[in-house]
């Protein structure tokens, strides 16, 4: 019996890429899951695809930037499935292409609002309930929160600070039984790539190339390694930035 089964998972930005790929490995295994995003038309789909092959998921529209959004996320969670024991908090955006002076502070605030606010929220609700029997959260940061990338501030900000978010959490709850761990994902296949690349063969062929293994990630290895982290096999891991990004953070 996998250790998944009869646990309750929740996961944001689950609509497509990364945070798809992990609604369904935690299905898979048996874990009853919470699908969450801006794009109801995609999540639903998702949901409807881990459902027909046996699983058990639903979908709920949450912002991630807003506190009542995330808060009745956690609610829902417990009410359709009786407790949380994991939490993969994914949800991102592009955050806009500009260098710093021109960049709008509407655009800087959207994106560390998605991407950092919403994972302080997620934390903040997610954590008095995981607690209560022990589980695991994985934050999403990225191979942009551990190095620079010009004409995206918002974004390398919010991921390098992902990433002292899951340390600091991480730390005030090494007692509590609930692990803190976060991933650092190079680019993976998702529809905020594809949209990224706009079908541009140029433009593909610079993202493929700023990865030495020569390519880019299938969203199901970075599920795989959410996964892992969640489970026991990770048992002594607290607080760590998984690096998972074909050599992009070492050259």
């Amino acid at each position: 019996m996998s250790e998944f089964e009869g646990k309750v998972a929740v996961v944001t930005g689950a609509a497509n890429g990364i945070g798809r790929a992990t609604a369904k490995e935690f299905a898979a295994r048996g874990t009853s899951v919470l699908l969450t995003d801006v794009d109801e038309v995609n999540g639903q789909e998702a949901v409807d695809e881990i459902t027909a092959a046996g699983g058990t998921a639903s979908f709920l529209r949450v912002d991630v930037s807003s506190s009542s959004d995330v808060k009745e996320m956690v609610d829902t969670a417990v009410a359709r499935y009786g407790r949380l024991d994991y939490a993969h908090n994914n949800a991102g955006i592009v955050g806009g292409s500009a260098t710093i002076p021109e960049m709008s502070e509407e655009v800087w605030g959207q994106g560390i609002g998605v991407m950092l606010t919403g994972v302080f929220l997620c934390l903040k609700y997610e954590i008095p309930l995981i607690a209560k029997q022990g589980g695991a959260i994985v934050n999403t940061s990225s191979g942009a929160g551990l190095i620079g990338f010009p004409t995206m501030a918002n974004y390398v900000a919010a991921k390098h600070g992902v990433i002292g978010l899951t340390k600091t959490a991480a730390l005030e709850n090494a007692t509590t039984g609930v692990r803190i761990n976060c991933i650092c994902p190079g680019t993976a296949r998702s529809k905020m790539v594809n949209d990224w690349i706009g079908g541009d063969p140029a433009k593909e062929a610079e993202v493929v190339g700023m990865h030495p293994i020569g390519r880019i990630a299938e969203a199901e290895e970075i599920a795989a390694s959410v996964l892992w982290l969640c489970s026991s096999e990770s048992s002594f891991m607290v607080g760590h930035a998984l690096v998972i990004d074909g050599g992009y953070s070492i050259q």
